[in-house]
């Protein structure tokens, strides 16, 4: 499988320090915050412009797989959460971006992949946002989730304050539906098959012992638990909850999540703004509409985010009250 294919789909591993400051170029401060667990705890970083007033901060939710703070994994990736936080200190919106259980510096949270379950991550988002909503630092706070994360921090706003929600490249139908768009064009008519297959058992609470070697990164049996969790929601069932103002963020040059996604997301909740933004991929960036073309923007973070994300966010956040 590509790389394109491995970071859009669901591996998944499972995945105090003092905080301490440093100055950024951006004239903002960088604190190293944490976030106790029963067991362990998140470790993440709040970026947060020089101002005598309080400010909105954004949440950003990493999508899947073993992923930073920053939206790399296993010392590669496009570091596009920390280009973003970086370009909305420079238009005065603070954020706080987190390494996912079992990562990084949220590695002493992890535990047996095998007890993973969706509502777990869900459960760590809320926690952010509960902590922020605490900081008198800041005026609002608003959650953005980046592709999984979208659905992530949809879940939860069910158990924790928010003042806006922003989906990143979020999918509007279940897992497996995705999961089957990504597949068919790369994959062996008869692999696409049995992935199907298995995800149909799994949406049923089955569990499959024996995984083709070619899928088993996906199913391996450890992680087929947290998969029956996360066939359990959808984001056009969650976002049709939402009472607060929301935004959609889509990507002209998704390979992984499909422009068409964004409408199902608007058409289930009619009150979200969507932004559509030309020649982004899934990872944030201005491409190609070609794979072969995007391939850098997911190794690398010398691809500059796509024109015209940032505006999107800074706008609506301004227009939140």
């Amino acid at each position: 499988m590509s790389r394109i294919l491995s970071t859009a789909t669901i591996l998944l591993l499972l995945t105090l320090a003092a905080p301490a400051v440093r100055a950024q170029a951006s004239g903002a401060s960088s604190e190293e915050v944490s976030l106790p667990l029963p067991v362990g705890h998140l470790a993440g970083t709040l970026l947060v412009p020089k101002t005598s007033t309080a400010i909105p901060v954004v949440l950003l939710v990493a999508g899947s797989g073993p992923t930073d703070r920053n939206g790399n994994q296993a010392g590669a990736g496009s570091a596009a959460l920390q280009q973003l936080a970086e370009s909305l200190a420079t238009r005065n919106i603070a954020t706080l971006r987190f390494d996912k259980r079992g990562v990084a510096g949220s590695r002493s949270a992890a535990g047996p992949e095998a007890e993973l379950r969706f509502e777990m991550l869900a459960s760590d988002v809320a926690g952010w946002l509960r902590m922020l909503s605490k900081d008198h630092r800041f005026s609002r706070v608003i959650v953005a989730g980046h592709s999984e994360g979208a659905l992530l921090g949809l879940l939860a706003l069910r158990d924790a304050p928010a003042a806006g929600y922003i989906s990143l490249a979020g999918a509007a139908r279940p897992v497996d539906e995705v999961l089957h768009d990504q597949l068919a064009p790369q994959a062996a008519p008869a692999l696409v098959i049995e992935s199907d297959t298995i995800t149909a058992r799994l949406r049923r609470g089955i569990l499959t012992d024996s995984v083709p070697f070619a899928l088993a990164a996906l199913f391996r049996p450890s992680v087929q638990p947290y998969l029956i969790s996360y066939l359990r929601y959808s984001g056009r069932v969650e976002i049709a909850r939402l009472e607060i103002p929301c935004l959609i963020v889509q990507g002209s040059n998704d390979l992984q999540v499909a422009p068409g996604e964004a409408d199902l997301l608007a058409e289930a909740n009619p009150q979200c703004h969507v932004a559509r933004i030309s020649g982004m991929n899934h990872e944030l960036k201005q491409t190609p509409a070609d794979r072969a073309g995007q391939q850098p923007s997911y190794q690398t973070p010398n691809v500059p985010l796509a024109n015209g994300l940032v505006d999107a966010i800074v706008s609506f956040v301004a227009r939140l009250r």
